[in-house]
């Protein structure tokens, strides 16, 4: 263990020599006193904002991490990054950010904590795109770190049930189908949000918030409590601590990130029921730590682990729900006693996995939330990998709550999310049909969209299990029916979703794990022959240089 002097390591750039002097009076016109000199700088990274309920609560958890570290006996800083609201962006342009965003964050964070030379850190997330890019920054400049969850939103009440956000999108269809009036629409927006905290079911947020938990990089329960938990303030102030004492036993991000704990990420996400998006997510997170996780991987891990959370967007609980039924840390400690976890793996607590763990109690008696390993909702995990003539790199479906698991039709294909709503909202979308929405990839839309608002409007017109829709997009964590995101290479590329045309056959099956149109190869040759790639929808600015340097997402759509 390190002793207190040896724990100036980076922020001797700051303390050292009388060269550091100027350096020394900027920090004493924020707050710095002669003692503060001599401890180890923490920065404390905030995601607060006002642009959504997610994050709307974080300055008072960032303040509460500040005192943590300061009890700990660190000098902590806090500063802010960007977020965007992933919901408010949904279903138009906006949603063209979202994914950029995650490259920004963790660039921004990066950025901070680089130049001004903290020894540790503590990064306080919420909407979608914030853990995976905290997560990310910490692998990069791997400080000892704790990544601090902002907690679930409480389920809105209407009618003695439970809504949520993606109720709101869905009622958008039912409206348009004419199921709903002006009145019933407008109560459904006045109680789907009651508060703070990130969309309440096994959505993107909380996805990502469980594989954080579930690598070791949060700590034991963050997960599941909720935003307005008291629990989550104390949290804040154990991460702060935690940070100081990271850094005394020189214990890295590095150290706790290994293949092995995102295996245990993937494996908890696919009892959970996750989103598709936690491919994505993963595969940048472990780029940015040097780990060799492939899209493959996913597949064998789904193949052994049983889905078992019953949860929404297909199932019926949500998150606060979980919570009360004894959280992630009794799921971990199911898969755990069955051997589906590695649990010599190390976490920011300074035990191992399989050492929290023990702590933790088990599953309540007669909760309904979580299934038994003799009764899943599914024997293997609902992320299924899919490759074939239209995917060669891969793409993603989420197969929970499904009765079908094979689905051939013909092919309704649309260059533009927004050509393909004005399709469902004019009825053109038949049962049977597979829509298509394509040049809407990393590179092609650009950014990478999610299609929340589309697969809503299906589900809301009752056609969930009878209309197939495929993309080189997105979907979002509240998506669920016959969808299948991530195909690879996009169609901005000259990937072979480029040259499917309306009416050609285009077969998903889940069970072979096919997905493939119904062409000759030489027919598909002659179309890519005379294919040519359109030009890049955004000349300028963030999207445009992101467009540049985004991989395919087969690769995570990293921007390194």
């Amino acid at each position: 263990m390190k002793s207190d002097e040896d724990l100036r390591i980076r922020s001797s750039a700051v303390t050292d020599g009388v060269n550091r002097m100027p350096n020394r009076a900027m920090l004493r016109a924020v707050g710095f006193q002669d003692e503060d000199f001599k401890k180890p700088m923490i920065g404390i990274a905030s995601t607060w904002s006002e642009v959504t309920p997610c994050n709307i609560h974080i300055d008072r958890l960032a303040r509460e991490a500040k005192r943590g570290a300061q009890e700990g006996g660190g000098a902590p800083l806090v500063f802010n990054t960007i977020t965007v609201s992933d919901g408010i962006s949904m279903g138009h342009a906006g949603m063209l950010y979202s994914l950029p965003s995650r490259e920004i964050i963790a660039d921004s964070i990066e950025i901070v904590s680089g130049a001004q030379r903290f020894d540790g850190l503590v990064a306080i997330g919420g909407c979608d795109k914030n853990t995976p890019a905290c997560l990310m920054a910490i692998g990069r400049m791997n400080l000892p770190s704790v990544y601090v969850y902002g907690g679930t939103i409480q389920p809105g009440k209407l009618d003695g049930r439970d809504v949520n956000i993606v109720t709101a999108f869905e009622a958008v269809g039912q409206y348009l189908d004419g199921r709903l009036d002006d009145e019933q629409l407008h109560r459904i927006e006045c109680s789907v949000c009651p508060g703070a905290g990130a969309c309440g079911g096994m959505y993107t947020a909380n996805t990502m918030a469980s594989a954080a938990e579930a690598l070791g990089m949060a700590l034991p329960g963050s997960s599941s409590a909720a935003a307005i938990a008291p629990a989550k303030e104390a949290e804040c102030v154990e991460a702060g601590r935690l940070v100081v004492e990271l850094l005394r036993k020189g214990i890295y991000p590095r150290d706790i990130m290994t293949k092995q704990a995102f295996e245990n990420a993937i494996t908890v996400v696919m009892a959970l029921g996750g989103s598709t998006n936690a491919f994505l997510h993963l595969l940048a997170i472990a780029h940015s730590v040097g780990v060799d996780l492939k899209i493959e991987d996913f597949e064998r891990i789904r193949r052994r682990v049983p889905h078992l959370a019953d949860l929404k967007p297909s199932g019926k609980y949500m998150m606060q729900d979980l919570s009360d039924a004894g959280g992630v840390p009794a799921v971990m400690k199911l898969l755990l006693e069955r051997g589906l976890l590695h649990g010599d793996c190390l976490t920011v607590t300074g035990k191992t996995l399989a050492e929290n763990l023990a702590e933790a109690a088990p599953l309540k008696e007669g909760q309904d939330v979580v299934r038994p390993f003799d009764r899943p909702l599914k024997p293997t995990g609902p992320l299924v990998l899919l490759k074939g003539n239209l995917a060669p790199e891969g793409a993603v479906a989420k197969m929970s709550g499904l009765k079908k698991l094979r689905f051939t039709g013909p092919a309704r294909v649309f260059d533009s999310e927004e050509a393909a709503t004005r399709a469902i909202e004019n009825d053109e979308i038949r049962s049977g049909d597979v829509l298509i929405i394509r040049y809407a990839g990393p590179k092609g839309g650009p950014g990478m969209p999610e299609m929340l608002s589309v697969t809503a409007m299906i589900v809301g017109k009752g056609l969930g299990e009878d209309v197939a829709l495929l993309t080189d997009g997105r979907f979002s964590g509240g998506s669920h029916g016959f969808v299948v995101g991530h195909v690879a290479p996009e169609a901005q590329v000259g990937g072979p979703i480029a040259f499917v045309q309306d009416g050609d056959l285009v077969t998903i099956d889940s069970e072979t794990q096919e997905l493939k149109v119904e062409l000759p190869d030489e027919e598909l040759r002659r179309r890519a022959e005379r294919w040519a790639p359109p030009s890049n929808k955004a000349r300028t600015g963030a999207l445009a240089k992101y467009a540049r340097l985004v991989s395919s997402a087969s690769k995570g759509a990293v921007t390194e």
